[in-house]
């Protein structure tokens, strides 16, 4: 490079053929400091650019980290809505089942209350009724006694003689209704012959009927009563004598029909003492009484063989019905049998609901540990991290420890 002087007197430097003058040096100077400048300033800006890039890129992982904090504060917050849920819907179901379980226990407590109560007044009630029946017997056999003491006013009673027959009527009449049922007596019925028996007494096994005559002869009785001496004691015995072997041809007569009715025929006597005098002081009467086939009967005795005709009576319904009560008792065998196996059906189902309520409660145990670990929100990290930086984040209740991956 040269230096020669301009026209202007001012130097003038020389590039080559280029000629630079002082002027075109200095702005030439000042254009490459602006250039530096310029270039300063935009690798300034450039450097600033990069750093508020890093910065905002900062901003926004703690951004997104923020956000996954509150994703997973959320879902935790759901978890626990829903375990609360399931935990409200295994307690009622828990309660619903325990419900119908008590139910039916009530139920089958209460059917077999109800059958043990039904049983008990049964039994109670067959004890009363067996009580009413000692009872009656009692009662009877207290009227028989004072029966026995009241001679004087029977005999007042019986000095008519319709007012005797009705008595010793009403007093047969009494015995026989009440110790028979219904059906298995008659009174004042009419045989072939056209007389008619005070009583027929129907007999089992389609024998025929049993005659009650209770017109005994009393009037002879009284005399005999009324006789102050011994001759007319002795006449007065003699007249008895007659009139109960009149008495005793009749009923013979009258009501010992072949085919007809019983070969035998009871005379009954109102009174136990004049029973008892009879048979005491008038063993001849008594005797020919048997050779007619006639017997004589008290009030107590007519009871008894009424009593025993009508347990006759029972036995022969009872083997008429056998083959119905056979029936009964195979059904009610069956209806046990299928008691039984229903009794154990249910004790099974029993067991196996047990054992699901067992299984329910152990399921229900471990929901509840798992819950409370869940509540306690402890979460352990694992032994090693994969793709990414791991660190720990903590809550500001302190709580809450989270592993926060950041991936690339």
């Amino acid at each position: 490079m040269n230096t020669s002087p301009s026209a202007s007197g001012a130097p003038v430097f020389m590039v080559g053929d280029f000629a630079v003058s002082p002027t075109l040096l200095v702005l030439g100077l000042a254009a490459l400091i602006l250039a530096g400048l310029i270039l300063w300033v935009a690798a300034v800006m450039r450097s600033s650019r990069m750093r508020l890039r890093k910065e905002m890129e900062a901003s926004q992982r703690e951004a997104a980290a923020e956000a996954r904090m509150a994703e997973l504060l959320r879902a935790q917050a759901e978890m626990q809505g829903r375990l609360a849920a399931m935990a409200d819907v295994f307690g009622t179901k828990q309660s619903e089942f325990n419900q119908a379980i008590n139910q039916r226990l009530d139920g089958m407590s209460h059917r077999i209350g109800a059958t043990i109560s039904e049983q008990t007044k049964t039994t109670h009630e067959n004890l009363r009724r067996l009580q009413e029946r000692l009872a009656v017997i009692d009662a009877a056999q207290n009227n028989i006694q004072s029966l026995a003491k009241d001679v004087v006013g029977l005999q007042a009673i019986l000095s008519n003689k319709q007012t005797r027959g009705a008595f010793g009527q009403s007093r047969m009449e009494t015995i026989v209704a009440d110790g028979l049922p219904i059906g298995a007596y008659a009174f004042q019925s009419t045989l072939s012959n056209g007389s008619r028996p005070d009583c027929t007494i129907r007999m089992p096994n389609d024998s025929p009927p049993l005659v009650v005559d209770a017109k005994f002869p009393l009037e002879a009785w009284n005399a005999i009563r009324d006789a102050e001496t011994a001759d007319a004691k002795k006449t007065a015995g003699q007249q008895f004598r007659r009139d109960m072997e009149v008495h005793l041809r009749d009923i013979a007569e009258k009501y010992l029909i072949p085919g007809e009715t019983q070969d035998m025929a009871f005379l009954f006597v109102p009174s136990e003492s004049i029973f008892a005098e009879v048979h005491e002081n008038f063993e001849g009467i008594v005797q020919r009484a048997h050779r007619m086939r006639v017997v004589i009967v008290s009030p107590s005795l007519l009871m008894l063989s009424i009593q025993v005709i009508q347990a006759v009576l029972k036995d022969q319904r009872m083997r008429e019905q056998a083959h119905l009560i056979q029936g009964e008792v195979i059904h009610l065998m069956e209806d046990l049998a299928r008691l039984d196996d229903r009794t154990r059906k249910l004790q099974s189902h029993f067991l196996a609901a047990q054992k699901d309520v067992d299984m329910i409660l152990t399921s229900a145990d471990k929901l509840t540990k798992r819950g409370a670990k869940i509540e306690a929100l402890e979460f352990q990290s694992g032994n090693g991290d994969e793709g990414g930086t791991a660190r720990s984040v903590e809550s500001k209740t302190g709580l809450l420890k989270l592993r926060v991956v950041d991936e690339d």
